[in-house]
C-alpha cells in the first residue's frame, strides 16, 4: 500500500513569518559555513526554505548531542512528539509553545505542508538519532549506510521537495549525495566521535585493516597503535564516498541551473574536505580537516564553470520538451529502494 502523501500547497499562499525565517537563517549561518555559502547561490524562495529544513535538522541533532546523558531519551521523545504536531492539522505557532525552538518548528511545519514532504523522511532522521541514543554498533557497511541514509540521505530527499525535483533517478542521486557527505563527516570526525564514545567505522573493515576489537576500547584514549589501521579504513571509506559523489553528479541536470550550482558547490566543498583528510595521510589524530574561505570561493568558481559548460545540454533538453521540475515527487523513496553506487 502506497503511503499517503500530503497535498502540496500553491506557492505564495502563506508566507513564512519574518522572525521564523531570520531564526532559520541564523542557525544556518552559525552552524555550517559550507552550506550557508551554497545556500546563497539558491533562488530566493529555495534559499529560505532550505534554511528552514537545515534549521530543523540542526535542531534535532543538537537536541540529542547537547542533552545531559540522563535526559537524552526524553529529548528524543520530545522530538517525536513535536514531529507528530508538525504533521497534525490544524497548524499554528501556539502548538509549539514550550519547545526550545518554536519558530523553527513553525517554519518547518509550513514547509512540510507547502512542499508535500512525506512524514517518512522526517521520521527517518529521528530514527538515525535513535541509533545514537541506543549506542548502535556498526558491524558492517550495511549498518553504516543505513545510518548515513537516515541522518543525511533523507536530508537530500527533503531538499528534493524544496526544489521541486521529481525524477526518480535524480532522487536516488540526491540520497547518494547525502551518503557521501555523511561518510566524509564520519571520516573527518573519528577522533571527536571517539571522545563521545562513538565509532562509526564498520567492524568488518577495522578487522581487515588490522584493528580487531577496536570498538571494545571505546571510553579510553584513542589508541595510537590502531592509528594506521584506522587510516586505511578512512581511506577506503573516502574512496566509497567519491563513488557516491560521482553518482550525485549524474542528478544535477534534473535541477534548475541555480539549484544545480548551489548543490554542486556543496558537493565540491565536502569532497575537498576528503582531499584534506587524504593530504594528512588519513591520520585522524592530526586535527579536523576543513576548507578555508579562499578554497571555498575557488570551488564556487569551479562550480560556476561546470554549470556554464552544461548550459548547452540544458538548452537541448528544454528544446526536446522535457518538463520543468515544478512538482513534488510522487512516491516515497526508502533505503531499501536504493542501490549502492559503483565505488
Amino acid at each position: 500500500m502506497r503511503p499517503r502523501l500530503l497535498t502540496p500547497r500553491r506557492a505564495g499562499v502563506t508566507l513564512l513569518g519574518d522572525d521564523a525565517v531570520r531564526r532559520c537563517r541564523a542557525s544556518l549561518e552559525a552552524n555550517s559555513k559550507s552550506f550557508a555559502l551554497a545556500a546563497k547561490l539558491l533562488p530566493p524562495r529555495c534559499r529560505d526554505e532550505a534554511a528552514v529544513v537545515y534549521a530543523w535538522c540542526r535542531y534535532v541533532d543538537d537536541a540529542i548531542d547537547e542533552a545531559p546523558k540522563g535526559e537524552v531519551p526524553e529529548a528524543l521523545a520530545r522530538l517525536e512528539r513535536e514531529l507528530d504536531t508538525v504533521y497534525a492539522p490544524p497548524r499554528g505557532s501556539a502548538r509549539f509553545e514550550g519547545s526550545p525552538e518554536p519558530l523553527v518548528l513553525e517554519a518547518f511545519q509550513e514547509i512540510v505542508w507547502r512542499r508535500a514532504i512525506p512524514r517518512e523522511y522526517a521520521a527517518e532522521l529521528l530514527a538515525g538519532m535513535r541509533m545514537d541514543v541506543d549506542d548502535v554498533s556498526y558491524p558492517d557497511d550495511d549498518t553504516l549506510l543505513l545510518y548515513c541514509h537516515r541522518v543525511a540521505g533523507v536530508v537530500g530527499l527533503l531538499m528534493c521537495h524544496v526544489m521541486g525535483l521529481r525524477d526518480p533517478v535524480a532522487l536516488e542521486r540526491a540520497a547518494h549525495l547525502g551518503w557521501a557527505m555523511q561518510i566524509t563527516n564520519i571520516c573527518r570526525d573519528v577522533l571527536e566521535d571517539w571522545g563521545r564514545g562513538r565509532l562509526y567505522l564498520p567492524d568488518t573493515r577495522l578487522d581487515a585493516a588490522g584493528a580487531p576489537g577496536l570498538r571494545a576500547r571505546l571510553g579510553g584514549p584513542f589508541p595510537d597503535d590502531a592509528a594506521d589501521a584506522v587510516a586505511r579504513v578512512v581511506a577506503d571509506l573516502l574512496r566509497d564516498a567519491e563513488g557516491y559523489y560521482r553518482s550525485a553528479d549524474g542528478g544535477l541536470m534534473a535541477l534548475s541551473w541555480r539549484n544545480a550550482l548551489a548543490v554542486h558547490t556543496a558537493r565540491l566543498v565536502y569532497a575537498a574536505i576528503g582531499e584534506r583528510i587524504a593530504a594528512q595521510g588519513h591520520d585522524v589524530r592530526l586535527g579536523r580537516a576543513f576548507v578555508d574561505t579562499r578554497g571555498k570561493l575557488a570551488l564556487v568558481r569551479q562550480a560556476a564553470a561546470d554549470a556554464a559548460q552544461a548550459l548547452p545540454e540544458r538548452g537541448l533538453r528544454r528544446l526536446q520538451g522535457e518538463p520543468p521540475a515544478t512538482e513534488p515527487p510522487g512516491a516515497v523513496l526508502r533505503f531499501s529502494d536504493l542501490r549502492p553506487a559503483a565505488c
